[in-house]
């Protein structure tokens, strides 16, 4: 399991190719998880509360600085180091669905439309959940079988 949540980092920035299921949700597990992790760690050590309770009531920026002081900027780098890899195992997992990999950019348009959003999260959902196509496609081989089109050949 673990080797399939690091898979990501090591295709950084590989858009080409296609994702199996289990490596796009193992990441994604491994996300969520250091998230919750850090949100655990923010909270019990009162960081954020410190930050808040310090913060100029009459500069509205001023609750930024819980975003980007202590455990908050390390919340901010884990994206920074999360962003491509997250990004191109999207794409790959669209690969593996026989699409392009420009879906990605009209779900995240999509995303900044109210009430649009909603639908377009539980079709991108459901399009991450959905098994890839059997066989190779015009993405690549099938990750589950990559050597089972050259049975049949």
């Amino acid at each position: 399991m673990v080797e399939w949540m690091i898979l990501p980092f090591k295709r950084y920035a590989d858009f080409t190719g296609r994702s199996r299921r289990m490596e796009y949700w193992s990441f994604m597990l491994l996300n969520i998880g250091v998230y919750i992790l850090l949100a655990l760690v923010m909270f019990a050590t009162g960081a954020s509360m410190a930050s808040l309770a310090s913060a100029d009531a009459a500069n509205p920026l001023a609750l930024y600085s819980v975003f980007f002081s202590g455990i908050g900027l390390v919340f901010f780098v884990w994206w920074l180091v999360t962003i491509v890899p997250g990004i191109a195992v999207a794409v790959r997992r669209l690969h593996d669905r026989d699409m392009s990999g420009w879906w990605l950019l009209g779900f995240f348009v999509a995303n900044l439309v109210p009430l649009v959003n909603m639908i377009a999260g539980i079709v991108f959902l459901v399009l991450m959940l959905l098994p890839g196509t059997a066989g190779p496609n015009q993405y690549g081989p099938d990750p589950k079988d990559p050597d089972g089109a050259e049975v049949f050949a």
